[in-house]
C-alpha cells in the first residue's frame, strides 16, 4: 500500500533471483532457512544502490499478510512476511526494525495522523516517522477488528473471554490510550 510519500521503488518477487544483486540482506540476520517461503523485494531507494530484501516467513497462514507498505518516515519501508513485520531504512538496509509483535494481522495507514498502525492477536502499535509512537494496552483475547479510524478515535472490537462477546473500544490515536 502506497499511502505515504517514499524515496524509493519496491518490487515482490515470485522467487529468489538465480543470481543475487550486489548487495542483499536477510532479515533477521540470525534467520535460519530463511529462503523458504521468505518474502523477496527489490528495492530501489532514490539516492543508492538496487539491494535485495529477503524477510524470513513468520507464520505460513493465509489471515498473516504478507507485502510491502510505505511508513511515515520516506525512507524506511515496511515488509510484513507472513505476520513478521519488518522496517528497513532504505538509505542504510543494514538498519531495521523486527516488530515484537507477532503475528501482525492487519496494517492500516493513518496518514491524517502520520501513522502506520500494526493490529495483533490482543493490542494496536503505532509507527511513527520516528520509530514506535506507542503501543496500546490489551483490548481483546483474541482478535481485533478495526471498525472506523477519525480524526479524534480509531473504534474497534475485540474478544472479551469473561463475557464470551466482542467488545467496543475506542483510542486515542495521539497516545494510544482508550477514551
Amino acid at each position: 500500500m502506497m499511502a505515504f510519500p517514499h524515496n524509493w521503488q519496491a518490487e515482490t518477487l515470485a522467487a529468489r533471483p538465480l543470481i543475487l544483486p550486489s548487495r542483499s540482506f536477510v532479515y533477521p540476520a540470525q534467520a535460519e532457512e530463511v529462503e523458504r517461503g521468505a518474502l523477496e523485494v527489490l528495492i530501489t531507494p532514490e539516492n543508492g544502490a538496487t539491494f535485495l530484501a529477503t524477510c524470513a516467513l513468520g507464520f505460513h497462514d493465509p489471515s498473516a499478510p504478507s507485502g510491502v507498505w510505505t511508513t511515515p518516515n520516506p525512507d524506511w519501508l515496511c515488509a510484513l512476511s507472513g505476520g513478521y513485520a519488518y522496517l528497513l531504512n532504505t538509505a542504510n538496509p543494514a538498519e531495521f526494525v523486527h516488530l515484537a509483535m507477532r503475528p501482525v494481522l492487519s496494517v492500516h495507514a493513518l496518514p491524517q495522523h502520520n501513522l502506520l498502525l500494526f493490529a495483533g492477536h490482543h493490542h494496536l502499535l503505532a509507527w511513527g516517522a520516528e520509530g514506535e509512537r506507542w503501543q496500546s494496552g490489551k483490548l481483546s483475547w483474541e482478535g481485533i477488528t478495526l471498525t472506523s479510524i477519525t480524526k479524534t478515535a480509531i473504534h474497534g472490537t475485540g474478544w472479551d473471554l469473561i463475557s464470551d462477546s466482542d467488545t467496543e473500544f475506542s483510542i486515542s490515536p495521539a497516545t494510544g490510550k482508550r477514551i
